[in-house]
């Protein structure tokens, strides 16, 4: 049905129902973006193949071209019924051409698949990664890939960082790609054989869910080619949605010219070198930069032409430029990867960007959507000021709504999700802003005084290496940070020197965030020196626990840390009634008890699904504990006894362990499940007979309040516990230890008897005790200190904190 000019017209093409003989349907499953630019030799085969990939799934086919030159578009339009052609009348880019084909989708669909016209998806292909589409989480599927000679395609990535491009650099990209922290391409064969998560992945076949595109936005035309797929893709994993590669998905990959054309290589050298200046300050892409230069220089040196051209590229033409040589044009948004203050700055940085050349960095806002897109919120730092997470201002009745900077005690990345920290920043997220800064190491682990020390180094290693993200795509005004932290613990100036640099890290956050003078809802005491001389419109002092008890940590220091925190708050908030009255003297009327909660609709027996298949097949009784197995909170000598002394019943244990657990390899009846999601805890609760608490009596267990025995009622578990101060309003419903022995002895009564009241009535003790109660109170608390702030003038005399200036 062609029209004036050679194009499609649209309106009057149906889509493709595979196994159907091309018979149009009404509505598509999923939307083909096949991108076309002189792609003639290659395309009829790769629109041939479509069918017999869907299957029984019905597509529509839209093959957007960038003003190709031979007979691309007269070999789509011949295609058949459910193929259109979009025309874009100018080579405007692989995104350009992207956006512009969704825009055309039909909205209904489920996903659009992004294709490379050289793709050849097998049998079945687009129907298993549409099933893999629908595994929880999953944004993204990538088919597995294969070489036109038969060879495996290595498509999976790990995002850009500093260590693997030095490690590609010097080690070469196959080596490096062994070690996670060395290598961008995952080149394990094993990686590629089973269902596999990964950072990103080339862009030649890319199936998205429409949930995802809409919360990431379109993609960046800047790019023009190369490096558009990697910000999208790290984008989409920013907003919680994960990369997944389904192995029963099989395609070929005939290839590009990219590694033998001197212009395309260079582009796609520059577009490395803007990508990762988009994601990180100007320290890491100075060093950044310097491995890319010195790998093309070494490469070079070696007879690449294309490493040559790439070399005398980036030292003497422009980004802009580059894109004009390898054929293509400047979008509209060729300045900008995101939102930006104002037209004035982005025109300012588009002469600055002509003008540069590509090895030097301009400043680069950080990913997002284009400005004006009207995309979804879901981007990597979401939308700027003017959403509802603008400075500290006054919403209705005078209420001050300013945003939040959590200062955590605890790692989004590896903690458990139930802690108190969690459960409240992501529920005031879903009301007003939140940047949730992760764990302030209290000191430096060390063999001999810390236990797995490697582990935990590597942990925090591989945490900070997550940068900004915003992980759950249901809140996108949730932002988790892991600042890089110096492990200069030992000396004032060390500690000063690491303050700094944490406190520059936030503010360019915040700032980007456009978080000016949030309320700072502070849970680790180590985080006062980064806090104490930053504007704000108040601070919270969150003082869940006697960080100063920490085993490991120096008493001393973080003590006084503690003492300082608490001096210059606005307001102290407890769970601990036996705490907050120790320090009553002190704190006097700025002291406010906010006990922890509970998230009742994850915790309810009758709604836990069922009882998974590795604790299933342990016999009954089972006395059961789940949590984190640390060396510091729980008496692993009583665990011990209770297996040797109670041997009829199993002891399962559940969650990850800080120390050796080959103790317990002597014990038949003992069961280590290891970690398990946040998730799947409900399910595992309902199959323990008893629940306990084998809580150790030192001093940080008797200011805590845990919240495990707000989970244990409210699944409706009978409940035995060592003692401890603040288990005195919960005696009625709970069975209390004095002793070990009495420990034991207690278990054997409970599962002899039920244990005290029936499962509705120790549910019914902790109905009031919800997370959203609890987060709404604390929000109100919120405003109330910001509302005070701004009477007396927002931010005025901040700086100050640290001069001993009381704010009560």
């Amino acid at each position: 049905m062609p029209v004036a000019g050679g194009a499609v017209d649209i309106s009057r093409i149906d889509p493709l129902l595979p196994g159907n003989g091309g018979g149009p349907v009404e509505t598509p499953a999923v939307s083909v973006v096949v991108v076309t630019f002189n792609s003639a030799a290659v395309l009829g085969e790769c629109l041939s193949s479509l069918p017999v990939a869907a299957g029984s799934v019905p597509v529509e086919i839209l093959v957007v071209d960038n003003a190709s030159q031979d007979d691309t578009r007269e070999i789509a339009a011949a295609a058949g019924a459910g193929v259109r052609v979009l025309p874009l009348g100018a080579n405007r880019g692989y995104a350009a051409a992207i956006n512009h084909g969704m825009r055309a989708a039909s909205p209904t669909s489920r996903a659009v698949l992004v294709l490379n016209p050289d793709i050849r998806l097998r049998p079945g292909a687009l129907a298993a990664m549409l099933r893999a589409l629908d595994t929880p989480g999953t944004g993204i599927v990538v088919p597995k890939l294969f070489g036109e000679d038969g060879t495996l395609a290595l498509s999976l990535r790990r995002e850009p960082s500093v260590t693997r491009i030095w490690g590609e650099t010097l080690l070469g990209g196959d080596l490096a790609g062994r070690w996670s922290p060395l290598g961008e391409v995952v080149t394990s064969a094993q990686a590629y054989a089973a269902s596999t998560v990964a950072d990103w992945a080339t862009g030649a076949a890319l199936l998205i869910s429409r949930d995802c595109a809409r919360a990431v936005g379109p993609w960046d035309e800047s790019y023009f080619l190369y490096s558009e797929e990697t910000d999208f893709l790290l984008r989409a994993r920013q907003a919680g949605f994960t990369l997944r590669l389904e192995p029963t998905a099989v395609g070929v990959h005939l290839g590009g010219d990219s590694n033998t054309s001197p212009q395309l290589w260079t582009l796609l050298t520059a577009n490395r070198l803007r990508l990762y200046r988009t994601r990180h300050g100007a320290a890491a892409s100075t060093v950044f930069t310097a491995g890319v230069l010195f790998g093309e220089l070494i490469r070079a040196a070696a007879g690449r032409a294309t490493s040559r051209a790439a070399v005398t590229g980036l030292l003497t033409r422009s980004q802009p430029g580059l894109v004009k040589r390898a054929g293509g044009q400047r979008p509209a948004s060729a300045g900008s990867a995101g939102p930006v203050s104002a037209a004035g700055g982005s025109a300012r940085r588009d002469r600055l960007g002509d003008r540069l050349p590509a090895v030097l960095p301009i400043p680069l806002p950080p990913p997002g959507p284009a400005a004006g897109s009207g995309a979804g919120a879901g981007s990597r730092l979401g939308r700027r000021a003017g959403r509802p997470g603008r400075a500290a201002g006054t919403g209705v009745e005078g209420v001050v709504e300013a945003p939040i900077v959590c200062f955590s005690g605890q790692d989004w990345w590896y903690h458990n999700r139930a802690h108190s920290d969690f459960q409240l920043m992501t529920r005031i997220a879903a009301r007003r802003p939140v940047l949730f800064v992760n764990s302030l190491a209290m000191r430096m682990p060390l063999p001999g005084r810390s236990t797995q020390p490697l582990r935990r180094i590597l942990r925090k290693a591989r945490s900070m290496s997550q940068g900004i993200r915003t992980p759950r795509a249901d809140l996108p005004a949730f932002h988790v940070y892991s600042p890089v932290l110096l492990p200069f613990y030992g000396s004032q100036a060390g500690r000063a020197l690491n303050a700094w640099v944490v406190r520059r890290q936030v503010t360019v956050v915040a700032r980007r965030l456009g978080m000016a003078e949030p309320v700072f809802f502070v849970t680790m005491p180590t985080a006062w020196d980064v806090v104490k001389t930053l504007r704000s419109s108040g601070v919270l002092y969150n003082r869940s626990d006697k960080h100063s008890e920490f085993t490991e940590s120096n008493s001393a220091v973080v003590g006084a840390l503690e003492d300082e925190l608490s001096r210059h708050s606005d307001r102290i908030l407890y769970v601990s009634h036996e705490l907050m009255e120790r320090d009553a003297a002190d704190v006097g009327d700025r002291a406010y008890f906010l006990g922890h909660g509970v998230d009742l609709d994850h915790f309810r027996a009758d709604t836990a699904g069922a009882v998974p298949e590795d604790i299933a097949g342990i016999p009954g009784p089972r006395i059961g504990f789940f949590g984190a197995l640390d060396d510091y909170t729980v008496d692993f000598d009583l665990l011990e006894r209770v297996a040797a002394e109670i041997p009829a019943a199993n002891l399962v244990l559940i969650g990850d362990a800080t120390c050796s657990m080959r103790r317990f390899e002597a014990y038949p009846n003992v069961h280590w499940l290891g970690f398990r999601p946040y998730e799947t805890i409900p399910s595992y609760g309902t199959a323990f007979d008893v629940a306990i608490m084998p809580w150790l009596r030192n001093e940080w267990i008797r200011f805590c309040n845990p919240i495990k025995l707000k989970e244990y009622l409210a699944l409706g578990l009978p409940v035995v516990t060592t003692d401890y101060p603040e288990i005195a309003g919960d005696r009625d419903i709970v069975r209390v230890a004095e002793n070990p022995q009495d420990f034991i002895q207690l278990i054997r009564q409970t599962l002899a008897d039920g244990g005290p009241g029936d499962p509705a009535s120790r549910r019914a003790h902790v109905a009031a005790d919800s997370w959203d109660a609890r987060a709404a109170e604390l929000l109100e608390l919120v405003d109330k200190v910001a509302a005070k702030t701004s009477g007396q003038g927002a931010g005025a005399g901040r700086r100050d904190r640290g001069r001993g200036r009381r704010h009560d």
